[in-house]
């Protein structure tokens, strides 16, 4: 059985619930990527930061990117998967919620997410294929 944690890209970098926007789309130039876990002081995953939603849901509606918090952007409980479940778990949860990234939890604690790119490195092309069909319905 492949499990999350065999696929999943290790150590991701989170940015804080009291971080600026700024701070946050500065981080994500900086390790030239386009999506940023939330993470509380606790260092629990409290939700998922978007280049898109800085722009789309901060900036064009006239937030402040240099007082506004992460936190204000962090809605809903973040969809994620456990490290050492099947990777067909993982899987389905993104074909279902129709998401490119997916945050891996061990002891309530994020250690890895799971992407497209990931994906594609590490199973079928078949497999690969039906996923990303499935995520950009």
């Amino acid at each position: 059985m492949t499990t999350t944690r065999d696929i999943m890209t290790t150590s991701p970098r989170c940015i804080g619930v009291n971080d600026s926007l700024s701070i946050a789309a500065s981080l994500m130039a900086d390790l030239d990527v386009g999506v940023l876990p939330i993470c509380g002081e606790d260092s629990r995953l409290k939700g998922m930061l978007t280049d898109r939603d800085i722009v789309v849901n901060a900036i064009a509606r006239g937030l402040d990117p240099e007082t506004t918090p992460t936190s204000a952007l962090a809605q809903g409980t973040p969809i994620t998967v456990g490290a050492d479940d099947d990777v067909r778990v993982a899987l389905g949860l993104m074909q279902e919620n129709q998401v490119r990234r997916l945050p891996v939890i061990a002891d309530h604690r994020l250690v890895g997410i799971i992407s497209q790119a990931d994906i594609a490195r590490s199973l079928s092309a078949a497999t690969t294929g039906k996923t990303v069909e499935e995520i950009s319905k």
